[in-house]
């Protein structure tokens, strides 16, 4: 019989993700000495350090404490969903989703797949972030995400990955660009001219890697943080881009037109993954979100 109680995981959980006592007793409505007593309680039933406590500083974990705090979460999970399956004779999803994206593929993959879910499984709770690969790895590795949509580029250890679908990298100009009417265009007829590259990763260092592997060095003209700008700065004909999504409508959001070119020779495809973290056991509810996205873009 285990000695430890799931309050108590509760409580640890909470202290790691929020970095202090004082405000794991705030997320859980609770007494600061009661976090305290139940910390103590669970590092007397595993007989292991797992936080280290400084006054004015936090509190921070220790690497059993790191371990025990990936185990615990997915043992929370697995509570819950036993206590929402007995509640619904294993039927219907309930519980809580928070869904991650990386901002340019949230218009065209994270909607739809809200929208699909939400139809199918009403009881569920449903929330998501959309940012930057970094902040969405991050949030993973802590809890604060279930799963993720991402470029599968730079996932770093600790992330489980379920590739969905690849995208092709093209190029985005002017709509009267001496090049937009070629069926196809090169790298190399283009680095002499300005170009408005989307300056976060994993979108700078693929367009980096695309450039070196021909041996060439591109004019960097402008650097943006944002996908709808980079194709505004194109469609006013203020350089060329290298973009992987494409929307639907080659026009800005000023209605004005840009020409999306596939690039000769040919780019490595880039795949794009579901993610979650290994170290937490996926809901039910996480489960049948991922087996939708993958049902989605098998269609």
């Amino acid at each position: 019989m285990a000695r430890y109680t799931l309050r108590q995981l509760e409580c640890f959980v909470a202290v790691g993700e929020h970095g202090s006592i004082a405000g794991a007793a705030a997320a859980l409505m609770l007494s600061p000495s009661a976090i305290t007593g139940a910390l103590n309680e669970l590092e007397r039933a595993f007989n292991s350090q797992l936080t280290i406590r400084r006054k004015a500083h936090g509190v921070s974990l220790t690497p059993s404490g790191q371990y025990v705090l990936s185990q615990a979460r997915g043992l929370l999970h697995a509570a819950t969903d036993l206590e929402v399956m007995a509640a619904d004779a294993g039927n219907a999803l309930r519980g809580r989703v928070v869904i991650g994206c990386y901002s340019s593929l949230a218009p065209t993959l994270l909607t739809e797949l809200m929208a699909e879910y939400g139809s199918r499984h009403p009881n569920v709770e449903l929330d998501f972030f959309a940012g930057t690969q970094q902040e969405i790895h991050e949030k993973l590795l802590s809890g604060e995400l279930d799963l993720a949509i991402a470029y599968e580029l730079t996932v770093p250890p600790g992330l489980a990955r379920k590739r969905l679908r690849d995208a092709v990298p093209a190029v985005v100009l002017p709509a009267d660009h001496r090049l937009a009417t070629q069926e196809k265009v090169a790298l190399a007829e283009l680095v002499d001219e300005p170009m408005i590259l989307l300056d976060v990763n994993p979108s700078r260092e693929n367009t980096e890697m695309m450039f070196s592997s021909e041996g060439l060095v591109p004019w960097i003209r402008f650097r943006t943080t944002d996908f709808e700008v980079t194709r505004s700065m194109v469609a006013r004909g203020m350089g060329y881009a290298i973009l992987v999504q494409r929307p639907v409508a080659d026009v800005s959001y000023e209605g004005r037109p840009v020409a999306v070119r596939p690039i000769h020779p040919a780019m490595r495809h880039v795949p794009i993954s579901m993610v979650w973290s290994k170290g937490v056991r996926l809901s039910r509810s996480a489960k049948a979100m991922l087996e939708l996205a993958v049902e989605l873009h098998r269609r």
